[in-house]
């Protein structure tokens, strides 16, 4: 919006058009979605606790998580605001990338809150029921996949990028929706998946948007796509300012979510942020990358896969319990330890999915 504001006062004087630059407004995104989170983040605590919107705990958990039981949770809806706010006033809103990629955090944020709000306000311990919850995931997913495969306007959108090879971009045709669909609702339950501990999924998630706004801005400019043998896709670039904001919104929300968390983000947050992070991947033709960038969600949801098919085809678990962040608090590790270890992980993985930019 404000990027109107500034067409219309550089009639009056040029030295606003600094406010049109990406960079500037990139920062300027992340500061706006910061600060808001951390100036609402107290009075918003204080409204669940009101309400009495707290987490419920599993019986079959660590029993150190007993004590959070009670704590407010949908504090995703903050993360929500911000980002929604910060792009609204940051981003250019002509561009249909940016409507593509909150069609995605709106929706996807949508289905996340009612699912908390059968858990918390109606105590219904199942929430939304799983199968319509992957329905409307899918729903949404599925016509954000139809709509850009219609709209594609050239090869470079609808090619996969194999990385690590140059020149291996196969065309995907309308297998392109197939990779749409399993990259969104594939990222957003693996989010959702993560988000066991205090501020474990919430630090992976801004070190991907961090990595995924290098791609956007290298992807979007004819220059640096060229160098690095990317696909060059215009105006993609446009989708940086949503990086930024989910980064600042993400440390704003992390203020208070640091162990020990005064708020959770619920599936308010956890699925519209995974499916972020899978719209902008697809977008700047990186779903290849987004596993290596979010290798923690993958190590996450593949780890309930073992312990699943382990248990139903053996009888036997593999973990002592499934996600595996659980399987190291029962093994003894402090919940801090396993959180900053994750940490660690995910800032190695997001490096190494950088670097498939330069190794080619």
């Amino acid at each position: 919006m404000l990027i109107l504001i500034t067409d219309w006062l550089m009639q009056f004087d040029v030295g606003f058009s600094v406010l049109g630059y990406l960079t500037l407004r990139t920062i300027l995104a992340t500061l706006t979605a910061l600060l808001m989170a951390i100036l609402i983040g107290p009075k918003m605590i204080l409204w669940l606790q009101k309400l009495q919107i707290g987490q419920t705990v599993r019986d079959d958990g660590p029993e150190s998580h007993l004590q959070k039981m009670g704590t407010p949770t949908m504090g995703g809806v903050l993360i929500l605001a911000a980002i929604l706010t910060s792009v609204l006033l940051w981003a250019d809103l002509s561009n249909e990338y940016v409507w593509v990629t909150l069609t995605i955090v709106v929706g996807y944020g949508v289905v996340g809150f009612v699912d908390d709000y059968r858990k918390v306000v109606r105590k219904d311990a199942k929430g939304l029921i799983a199968r319509w919850k992957y329905l409307w995931q899918s729903i949404i997913a599925l016509a954000v996949a139809i709509y850009l495969y219609a709209n594609a306007t050239s090869p470079e959108q609808t090619a996969l990028v194999v990385p690590f090879f140059k020149d291996v971009m196969p065309q995907l045709g309308m297998f392109y929706i197939v990779v749409v669909y399993f990259t969104v609702v594939g990222s957003s339950n693996a989010v959702n998946l993560t988000d066991g501990l205090d501020g474990l999924a919430i630090v992976p998630t801004i070190l991907v948007a961090g990595a995924l706004a290098i791609f956007a801005y290298v992807t979007g400019n004819i220059n640096f796509s060229e160098y690095l043998h990317i696909p060059y896709i215009p105006q993609v670039s446009e989708l940086v300012i949503i990086c930024g904001a989910i980064i600042g919104a993400g440390l704003g929300f992390l203020w208070f979510n640091a162990y020990p968390a005064q708020v959770f983000m619920g599936d308010v947050g956890s699925l519209a942020l995974g499916g972020t992070l899978g719209i902008i991947a697809v977008l700047v033709r990186q779903e290849i990358v987004l596993i290596i960038l979010g290798g923690i969600f993958v190590i996450e949801t593949l780890s309930v896969i073992i312990q699943v098919g382990s248990f139903k085809l053996r009888g036997k678990r593999v973990f002592r319990m499934a996600p595996i962040h659980h399987h190291f608090e029962l093994k003894g590790w402090p919940e801090p330890k396993v959180i900053v270890r994750f940490w660690i992980i995910s800032l190695i993985l997001v490096l190494v999915g950088l670097a498939t930019l330069k190794l080619r």
